[in-house]
């Protein structure tokens, strides 16, 4: 189990610095206005708008990988105890009792007691 934690946190770690890389990479929708005017767009390497569509869908896929993973190492990592029969209200009712009160200790018959003054 100890294993598949380890792989899990690992794919974790390696999507959430590759989902940071590509949103820095990515350029925001300002730019999007420059490129409609002819500044550059058509000699990048995926064409005019192709960069857009590829650099999102990736990082789509890895933000669903990373949630994945997420919720993969808290299924895991949780500890399991044997469910319990019955309802939750039953079972909550037979673990919440009321504290019990100590009963003062008397001394033995024979004891020294302390004559109060």
């Amino acid at each position: 189990m100890n294993v598949v934690l380890t792989i899990l946190l690992a794919v974790q770690m390696i999507s959430a610095v590759a989902m940071v890389g590509l949103i820095l990479v990515q350029h925001g929708k300002g730019a999007d206005m420059g490129a409609a005017f002819g500044s550059g767009g058509s000699g990048s390497l995926f064409g005019a708008s192709g960069s857009a569509n590829f650099l999102s869908r990736t990082t789509a896929v890895l933000a669903t990988v990373f949630f994945v993973a997420t919720l993969a190492l808290a299924y895991f990592g949780t500890p399991r105890t044997a469910a319990p029969s019955g309802s939750v209200l039953e079972n909550a009712a037979l673990t919440s009792s009321l504290p019990t009160v100590a009963t003062p200790v008397t001394p033995a018959s024979g004891a020294a007691q302390i004559p109060a003054k």
